[in-house]
């Protein structure tokens, strides 16, 4: 991914970037038009955060896919208008509920509704608050990554004054705001609706209650505080803070933001944040709205419910850029996030990697690794694919990687875990991936798949033992050819005869190795071995692998 400081970006994709079609630079032409409109000397890119829980998998896309359109930016201005990040934490919220991963939910019992910088830490002591503890877990997450970013607290905005002036103008055009907010709700929550949350002096909660009087002239909302009395407080200072769609505007406004991505779950509400950044004298940012991720059954992801891959699950079994590229692959499109989409996830990258070598300028700025690495992308030579890795550690059962890596140093000679570390990586990723998702469902092979494993097994013996993959794989289409079942007529073969359907392969994956199907078989041999795989051949037909 991209290094800790903003990486320098070659020049020779500044022209064909001009004209690049991929979403990235979509996005960022948008921006470059706003700043012609504006004149504004700097483009500011921001994402939101809200620090009640720890970094989630939406978190790295969010940054991720914005640090993407930055990149294009840059690009398209050629570098000559700087830009910045900034990944702004609501820490002012109240803790509305307590999290279930808190050591006491007794001892946080006192303090919800407070802001969360005003919780204290329930870990340790290490932290002066809960959100001070959930914001450093967000910047240790960020710098893990290599993001270049600005961190920004909602609780320093508010009491440092850098939100007054927008503020104030909130407080003179409170009717307007409220004009646009009421029509959303329903009669009970309009009775007592206001956009201005005071902090209660008293207790230090953060209150849902309507306003008394809101004095434009002085600056002040005055409230029922939890005491019965009637409280004059400035609306300035951290006094208040506004409530969250408001606070969106209002936050655009303050700081001048020109993009910002957000999930689909937020789209009804994007006329009433533009509004109300307008209401407050800014100009709506340019908006992406993404996809939401869904869980193995087709529904929303939910972090209460837990449905959904954690980042550190997706990183057990793969590389960081492997996530990278299923961030960048169709935002826009609602994309099952599980397990079983990571192998290929790695691969697709591994072979984007590969094209990228032999592309010139233009094709390199379309191509998702481009992106993934933010125009930094790195030489890699991968000879296995993870799908191979995985088919081999569902054939071998390996205890450790050495046994991994003997079948590879064979398939390729002088390739190591020395000389190769990026395959060595995916080595350890394909053999937790094997031991904790691979489920091998064997069958027996009926007759005809019995000649067929006989007829395979008598030509592999005469190939020379360090024969490759396509001699392999054509020993292998050979056999199948000269069996009825397997032969495919709208295919023509070699000589003009019929095809090779499918489910030849898909029999030898099912009978010999327990999978539905696999990679291409020939490759599959090469790197496990001929006489290995006779082995496996020789055990399915006595009925071995059946326990």
């Amino acid at each position: 991914m991209s290094p800790a400081a903003l990486p320098a970006l070659d020049p020779s994709f500044f022209e064909p970037a001009q004209s690049a079609r991929a979403w990235p630079f979509e996005e960022a032409r948008k921006i470059v038009k706003r700043l012609e409109k504006s004149g504004k000397g700097e483009a500011l890119f921001e994402t939101g955060y809200g620090p009640s829980g720890l970094p989630h998998i939406g978190t790295f896309g969010e940054v991720a896919r914005t640090t993407m359109v930055r990149t294009a930016f840059r690009l398209l201005t050629r570098d000559q208008i700087p830009t910045r990040l900034v990944c702004f934490s609501d820490d002012l919220d109240g803790m509305r509920k307590i999290p279930d991963t808190v050591p006491s939910k007794e001892a946080m019992e006192p303090h919800l509704q407070k802001p969360l910088t005003s919780v204290p830490d329930p870990w340790t002591n290490e932290y002066g608050s809960f959100g001070e503890h959930n914001n450093a877990m967000l910047r240790r997450f960020l710098d893990t990554f290599g993001f270049d970013y600005e961190f920004a607290s909602a609780t320093d905005y508010y009491k440092s004054g850098k939100f007054d002036a927008v503020l104030l103008r909130a407080a003179e055009r409170y009717q307007d705001i409220m004009d646009v907010m009421l029509p959303t709700l329903g009669a009970e929550r309009q009775a007592t609706y206001s956009p201005f949350l005071p902090i209660s002096p008293i207790s230090g909660r953060v209150l849902y209650v309507p306003m008394k009087e809101v004095n434009a002239k002085d600056g002040t909302i005055t409230f029922t505080d939890e005491d019965g009395n009637d409280t004059t407080v400035p609306v300035t200072g951290g006094h208040v803070k506004m409530q969250w769609k408001p606070d969106f505007g209002m936050r655009w406004a303050a700081l001048g933001v020109d993009f910002e991505m957000f999930g689909k779950d937020h789209q009804t509400n994007q006329h009433i944040y533009d509004k109300i950044c307008t209401i407050l004298g800014g100009t709506p940012p340019e908006h992406y709205v993404y996809e939401l991720f869904l869980d193995a059954e087709g529904q929303k992801i939910s972090k209460s419910k837990g449905n959904g891959l954690t980042i550190d699950e997706w990183l057990t079994y793969a590389p960081t850029e492997s996530l990278g590229l299923y961030m960048f692959q169709k935002p826009r499109v609602a994309k099952r996030l599980h397990f079983d989409v990571i192998p290929r996830a790695v691969d697709e990258y591994v072979a984007h990697v590969a094209a990228y070598e032999k592309q010139d300028a233009a094709a390199r700025i379309e191509n998702p690794a481009f992106h993934v690495h933010y125009g930094n992308v790195p030489k890699i030579d991968m000879p296995v694919t993870f799908a191979l890795l995985l088919n081999l550690a569902t054939a071998s059962n390996p205890e450790t990687p050495e046994v991994m890596w003997g079948y590879i140093s064979a398939y390729a000679p002088g390739v190591s875990a020395k000389t190769h570390p990026h395959l060595d990586a995916l080595v350890g990723y394909a053999m937790r991936y094997f031991r904790d998702f691979v489920k091998k469902t064997y069958r027996a092979p009926d007759e005809v798949e019995r000649t067929a494993l006989e007829a395979l097994s008598e030509a592999f013996a005469a190939l020379p033992a360090d024969a490759g993959n396509e001699t392999i794989q054509n020993a292998a289409l050979d056999v199948a050819r000269n069996i009825e079942r397997y032969q495919d007529h709208t295919k023509k073969g070699p000589t003009g005869g019929p095809g090779v359907s499918g489910d030849f392969f898909q029999m030898l994956y099912q009978v010999l190795i327990g999978q539905e199907r696999g990679p291409r078989f020939g490759s599959f041999v090469a790197l496990y071995g001929i006489e290995n795989t006779r082995r496996l051949i020789a055990d399915a037909l006595a009925g071995k692998m059946l326990g």
